[in-house]
C-alpha cells in the first residue's frame, strides 16, 4: 500500500465541512428523466445598502499598501474623503459596486467615475477570477472559496475594499498559494477576519501545461495571524514552510493542523502550547527528530509524521494517552521507546517500510492494536558495520567505441564500454569467466515486434547487444540514451523474442566524456542491470501506482494527481490482489476544440486494472477531482457525466445514471465492483458517449509536418523527415544553410508507430533496392520523439536530360491492428491513404551527366595536390565521422580560433555530427590557398590532439592516391619524361566525382 499524499487524512475533504451538497441518483420521476436533489440552500441575504467610499476608507486604513485612488474630471488624482459624492448598491443583487484592479500584482480598487451614474455599475473580479464568475459564485454566508482558480487569493483583498462586512462573519476560507503576489495580498486581510474558524491555504491545486502540479509559494504566516482566536482548523499542506509559523503557537482554540508536505527539518521546542490539538499532520517534511513536548499534547488523538528521515522517537510519546492513530511510515525508525505500552486508546499503528528488527512486547499487549509492519526487517540480525574499504589500485578499463565498431571483447577484468550516440555498458569485474566477444547494434523500430502498450511513446530506436544467449555471473548495467519527454514516466523495456517487458528502472545522466550533445552535455540514460543479452528500448508510459489488496482492504493513491484515491474496503477481495492505476493528464483547450464546446472540461483520464480480473466483493469507492472550474458548489449537475471505457473495443458509456455519483466541494465521489477506464466530464453536449469517443481518437493522434530538402551543393540529395508540429520550426532553421526545399506541409494527422510511405512521382525516380523500400516508395514508421528522416538520390525518370518538376507524395502505410473500425474505414482506399504532396525540382544535365546548377554555394572539395596526395570530400566525411568529441582539441590543433570553434558549436549544439563536419571542412575550405602541405597539417594536427588512429588511417589514404597517381603516369609514359623534363608542362590527372583520378 503506498500513500503519497495527505489529502485522504484531512476529515474537511470527506464528511468534514465538505459534505457532499447533492447526490446523483438512479431513481427518476414519473416521466423517465433524472432528478438532482440539493442537500441542502444557500440563504438569501436581506438587502442592504452600504457607503463605498467610506468602506474603502476603512479598508485603507485597516489593510496596510491597499491604495484607493479617486480620478477627478481635471486629470487629477484625489483622494476619496467621507463628504463626497455616495455611491449604494443592494448586497442581495448579483451586481454590486464598480471596482476594479488594475493588474494582478498590484491590487488597488480604483473608481474613475464621480457621476451619480456609477452606482449602477458591478463588482469585477477580473483580475484575477475569469470574466463569469460573480461574488456570489464564491462566497455564501460564511464560507469564501478562492482556491479553485488560478491566483484567486488576489480577489480577497478586493471584496474586503468593497463589501468589507460581508466578510467580517466569514467562518471558512479557502486560498491558492501558487501565486505569491496575491497571496501576500491576501494575507494583510486575514488579520480582520476575527471568527475565522477553518483557513485552506495549499499548493497542488494547479497544473501546469505539462501536467505537473503547480507548488504553493507559502514560506510563513504573519504574527497578526495569532488574533485568530476562534480558529479551529488550518491547512498548510503542498507549501515551502521551512519551520513552523510562530503565530501558530498562539492559537488557543486550534485544533487541527496540517502542515505536511513542506520542508519542515525541526519542530519547536514549546509544541506543546497547542494543547486543544487533536490532529497534527506533518507527513512528507524533512524531520529528523520530534521534541519531548510533544507529550504535552494531551487532547491529541492522531499524528502523522511519515515520509521523514526520523532516527527515534522520544519517551514521552507515551504520554499522549488520547491517541488513536499514529502514522509513522517510511522513516528510519530503528526501534520503538517501550512508553507506547501506555497509548491505550491506540486502535491502529503504521510502521511500514522503517529498520525495525524488533517490536516491543508492549505493544503486542494492546488488545484493541492493528499494526501494519510491513517492509522491515523483523527478525533479522543486526546489520554489521561496513567493513572499510580495502585499497584496490586496479580500476575497470574504459572503453570508447567508434560508429563502424560492432564487436569488442570483455574479460574477467569488466570494462566500461561506451557506445556511440550516448548508450553505456557496465561490465563488473567477474562478471565473466574468460575474455568474451560481444557485439552491439542499434535497430530501425520495426512494427512488427516493437509493441506499444496504450498511451505508450516510444524515446530510443532498440539497442541490440549479442549474443542472446551469454549468461553473466554478475549483473551487468544497461544504459539506454533516451529523449527528453514532457509527461509520463520513462522505463527500459527488454524483448525476449516473443513479448516486451518492462525493467526496473534508474534514470540518470550520462558520463562527460561519451557525450552525444556538443560542449559536453551529458545524456538522459534509462539504466537496469540485466543477467543476459536481448533488445532494450526506452518508452514513456504514464506514472504507473501500484498496491497489493488483501481481504483486510487498502488505500491506493495516484502520486501524478494526488487527489485520486481508491478505497478498498475490508471484504471487497477473498484473495490478494494486484492493482494498478495509470492517470493521464488530457489538455483542456484541446479537448474544447475537438469536441466544439467552449465551456467542456474534463478530468484526468483514470486507467484501471487487475490482476485476477475478477469484480470485488464489496464495491470500491473511487475519488476524482472536479474538472478545473468546477466546484460542487457551483456545477450544474445535469451536464456533469461519468464516462466508461472498454480499452478492447475502443467504446465510452455514459454511466452517470448507473451509479451513486457524489459531489463534494473539489470532488467527485463514486463507487464500482470492475475495473475499467474512468473519464468525468462537465459539458453541454447531449450526445456525451459519441462526442468522447471521438476526442479519445483524436487525442491519440500526433499533428505532424512533412519536410521535402534538397542538399545545396548536390540537389540529388533528397531528405525526407515528419515530425510533430511543434518540432518544425526549429528543425527547419538547424537545415536552412545546407538544404533548401519547400515549406513544410500542411498539418496531418499520425498515430504513435503508424506506418507511412513517401513516393516519387512524375518524373523522378529512386534506387528501388533498398531493403525499406517497398513497390518503389520509401517506408518509414512514425515515432513522435524519433526523427523519422532518411537521405535518398533521386534521379531523373528514363533518362530525361531536361529539367524535372517533379513532387514527393506521402501515404498511408497498414492500418494499426488496435485502430478502432470507425477510423479504419475512414482510411482505406486511394484517396483517403493519401496525406501529403510536396514539389521537387532536379535541374537539367550538363553533358557530363552533371547538374546544371545556376549557383553552388560551394565548389567540390578536394584537400591537397596530385603530388603529396588527395584526401576527398568522401574521405573528410569518413574522417568526421571518427572525431567526436575530439573536435574542439582538434580544430585548435588545426588552428582555428576559438570564436570560430564556439560559433560553430553554438550553430549546431544539438547536432554532433553536423558540428565535427563543419569544423572540418570550414577548415579545409580555407587551405585552397595555402599552398602545399595542408594533408601533412591535417596528419600532424590529429598526432597533437592524441588521435594516432586517424592519422594513420590519413597516410594510408594519400598513399593509396600517390600510388594511383603514379600508375595513371607510367600507362600514358609520362613517367620518365616527367622526370627529365623538370619543369616542363605536362597533363596533369584530375580528381572524379567519383573519388578516382583521371587525365585532363
Amino acid at each position: 500500500m503506498e500513500r503519497t499524499t495527505e489529502e485522504d487524512k484531512a476529515p474537511h475533504e470527506e464528511g468534514g465541512d465538505h459534505d457532499p451538497r447533492w447526490t446523483l441518483k438512479p431513481s427518476r420521476s414519473g416521466d423517465g428523466e433524472d432528478y438532482v436533489t440539493p442537500a441542502c440552500h444557500a440563504s438569501k441575504n436581506a438587502s442592504e445598502y452600504i457607503n463605498v467610499s467610506a468602506a474603502l476608507l476603512a479598508c485603507r486604513e485597516s489593510v496596510p499598501g491597499l491604495r484607493v485612488p479617486h480620478h477627478a474630471s481635471g486629470g487629477q488624482t484625489a483622494v476619496v474623503e467621507p463628504e463626497r459624492e455616495v455611491y449604494s448598491v443592494d448586497i442581495c443583487d448579483r451586481s454590486i459596486s464598480s471596482l476594479s484592479s488594475s493588474s494582478s500584482s498590484n491590487f488597488h480598487p480604483d473608481f474613475s467615475s464621480s457621476s451619480p451614474s456609477s452606482c449602477g455599475s458591478v463588482l469585477s473580479l477580473t483580475p484575477p477570477l475569469p470574466p463569469s464568475v460573480e461574488l456570489s459564485a464564491v462566497l455564501t454566508d460564511t464560507r469564501l472559496t478562492l482556491d479553485v482558480y488560478l491566483g484567486g487569493a488576489a480577489a480577497l483583498p478586493l471584496i474586503w475594499g468593497s463589501v468589507p462586512e460581508r466578510l467580517r462573519d466569514l467562518q471558512y476560507l479557502r486560498l491558492g498559494s501558487e501565486d505569491k503576489a496575491g497571496l501576500g495580498a491576501a494575507l494583510d486581510v486575514l488579520p480582520h477576519l476575527t471568527r475565522l474558524r477553518s483557513l485552506v491555504i495549499r499548493g497542488h491545486r494547479f497544473y501546469n501545461s505539462h501536467g505537473d502540479p503547480l507548488p504553493g509559494l507559502l514560506t510563513t504566516l504573519p504574527d497578526s495571524v495569532s488574533s485568530l482566536f476562534h480558529l479551529k482548523h488550518l491547512d498548510l499542506s503542498f507549501n515551502q514552510l521551512t519551520f513552523v509559523p510562530p503565530c501558530l503557537l498562539r492559537l488557543p482554540a486550534l485544533s487541527i493542523l496540517l502542515l505536511s508536505h513542506n520542508h519542515v527539518s525541526a519542530l519547536p521546542p514549546d509544541l506543546g502550547q497547542l494543547s486543544s490539538l487533536t490532529y497534527l499532520s506533518l507527513m512528507g517534511n524533512r524531520l529528523k527528530s520530534v521534541p519531548p513536548s510533544v507529550g504535552q499534547l494531551k487532547a491529541l488523538q492522531r499524528l502523522d509524521v511519515s515520509n521523514n528521515i526520523l532516527q527515534q522517537l522520544p519517551d514521552e510519546i507515551g504520554s499522549l494517552g488520547e491517541l488513536v492513530k499514529l502514522e509513522l511510515s517510511h522513516n528510519k525508525l530503528k526501534q520503538l521507546p517501550e512508553s507506547m505500552g501506555s497509548l491505550l486508546s491506540l486502535r491502529e499503528l503504521v510502521i511500514y517500510s522503517n529498520d525495525l528488527r524488533v517490536i516491543p512486547n508492549c505493544l503486542n499487549e494492546l488488545p484493541l492494536l492493528k499494526m501494519d509492519v510491513r517492509d522491515n526487517p523483523l527478525g533479522k540480525p543486526p546489520t554489521p558495520p561496513p567493513l572499510p574499504p580495502i585499497p584496490d589500485h586496479r580500476t575497470i578499463p574504459k572503453l570508447h567505441l567508434r560508429f563502424n565498431q560492432h564487436s569488442f571483447f570483455v574479460s574477467s577484468a569488466g570494462c566500461h564500454v561506451f557506445l556511440p550516440g550516448g548508450a553505456e555498458l557496465m561490465f563488473p569485474p567477474g562478471c565473466l569467466m574468460r575474455t568474451t566477444k560481444l557485439r552491439w547494434d542499434e535497430k530501425r523500430p520495426d512494427r512488427k515486434w516493437v509493441w506499444l502498450e496504450e498511451h505508450d511513446i516510444l524515446l530510443s530506436r532498440p539497442l541490440e547487444l549479442c549474443p542472446h544467449g551469454v549468461t553473466f555471473l554478475k549483473p551487468v548495467e544497461v544504459c539506454v540514451p533516451y529523449h527528453r519527454t514532457k509527461r509520463g514516466e520513462v522505463v527500459l523495456r527488454t524483448f525476449n523474442g516473443q513479448s516486451w517487458s518492462t525493467l526496473p528502472t534508474d534514470l540518470r545522466k550520462g558520463s562527460e566524456e561519451n557525450s552525444c550533445h556538443p560542449g559536453g552535455r551529458p545524456a538522459r540514460l534509462a539504466c537496469s542491470s540485466v543477467s543476459h543479452f536481448s533488445w532494450f528500448m526506452a518508452v514513456s508510459r504514464p506514472v504507473r501506482d501500484t498496491c497489493s489488496v488483501t481481504p483486510a482492504g487498502a488505500l491506493l493513491v495516484s502520486s501524478s494527481v494526488p487527489g485520486i484515491k481508491l478505497h478498498f474496503p475490508p471484504g471487497s477481495t477473498a484473495q490478494t490482489r494486484a492493482i494498478t492505476l495509470q492517470v493521464l493528464q488530457v489538455s483542456e483547450l484541446e479537448v474544447q476544440a475537438l469536441c466544439g464546446d467552449p465551456q467542456a472540461r474534463v478530468s484526468p483520464l483514470l486507467c484501471l486494472s487487475q490482476t485476477p480480473t475478477l469484480h470485488f466483493l464489496q464495491p470500491v469507492k473511487v475519488q476524482i477531482p472536479l474538472p478545473p472550474g468546477v466546484t460542487g458548489h457551483t456545477a450544474d449537475l445535469s451536464q456533469l457525466h461519468l464516462l466508461h471505457g472498454d480499452p478492447s473495443a475502443q467504446t465510452w458509456t455514459d454511466i452517470t445514471s448507473q451509479v451513486s455519483l457524489y459531489v463534494t466541494h473539489l470532488y467527485a465521489i463514486f463507487y464500482i465492483t470492475h475495473f475499467s477506464w474512468y473519464w468525468l466530464w462537465y459539458t453541454t453536449q447531449r450526445c456525451v458517449s459519441g462526442v468522447v469517443r471521438k476526442v479519445y481518437q483524436r487525442l491519440k493522434q500526433f499533428k505532424v509536418q512533412f519536410l521535402v530538402l534538397q542538399r545545396k551543393t548536390d540537389p540529388a540529395q533528397v531528405l525526407l523527415q515528419c515530425l510533430p508540429a511543434n518540432k518544425i520550426e526549429g528543425r527547419v532553421q538547424s537545415l536552412s544553410e545546407q538544404y533548401d526545399g519547400p515549406q513544410p506541409s500542411d498539418l496531418c494527422d499520425l498515430l504513435e508507430g503508424e506506418q507511412f510511405f513517401a513516393g516519387f512521382e512524375r518524373g523522378l525516380d529512386i534506387v528501388t533496392d533498398r531493403p525499406d523500400c517497398v513497390e518503389g516508395r520509401l517506408c518509414f514508421v512514425f515515432y513522435s520523439s524519433l526523427k523519422n528522416v532518411k537521405e535518398v538520390y533521386v534521379c531523373s525518370a528514363q533518362g530525361q536530360k531536361g529539367p524535372v518538376r517533379g513532387q514527393v507524395s506521402f501515404y498511408r502505410g497498414e492500418i494499426p491492428s488496435n485502430l478502432p473500425e470507425e477510423i479504419a474505414k475512414k482510411r482505406k482506399g486511394l484517396d483517403s491513404q493519401w496525406l501529403a504532396t510536396l514539389p521537387l525540382r532536379l535541374p537539367a544535365l550538363n553533358s557530363d551527366n552533371s547538374f546544371n546548377m545556376e549557383e553552388l554555394q560551394y565548389p567540390p572539395l578536394n584537400l591537397g595536390d596530385p603530388e603529396s596526395g588527395y584526401l576527398t570530400e568522401a574521405n573528410l566525411l569518413s574522417i568526421s565521422l571518427q572525431i567526436g568529441n575530439d573536435w574542439r582539441v582538434i580544430g585548435i590543433n588545426l588552428g582555428m580560433s576559438y570564436e570560430e570553434l564556439d560559433r560553430i558549436q553554438y550553430k549546431y549544439r544539438d547536432n554532433l555530427g553536423a558540428l565535427v563536419l563543419d569544423m572540418l571542412f570550414h577548415w579545409a575550405r580555407g587551405q585552397r590557398n595555402a599552398g602545399p602541405g595542408s594533408v601533412s597539417r591535417l596528419v600532424a594536427a590529429m598526432i597533437e590532439s592524441g588521435r594516432r588512429d586517424l592519422a594513420e588511417e590519413i597516410e594510408d589514404i594519400v598513399n593509396l592516391g600517390r600510388r594511383k597517381y603514379t600508375e595513371s603516369l607510367k600507362r600514358v609514359g609520362l613517367e620518365a619524361e616527367s622526370s627529365s623534363l623538370g619543369g616542363t608542362a605536362v597533363d596533369q590527372p584530375t580528381l572524379g566525382a567519383d573519388g578516382w583520378f583521371t587525365l585532363d
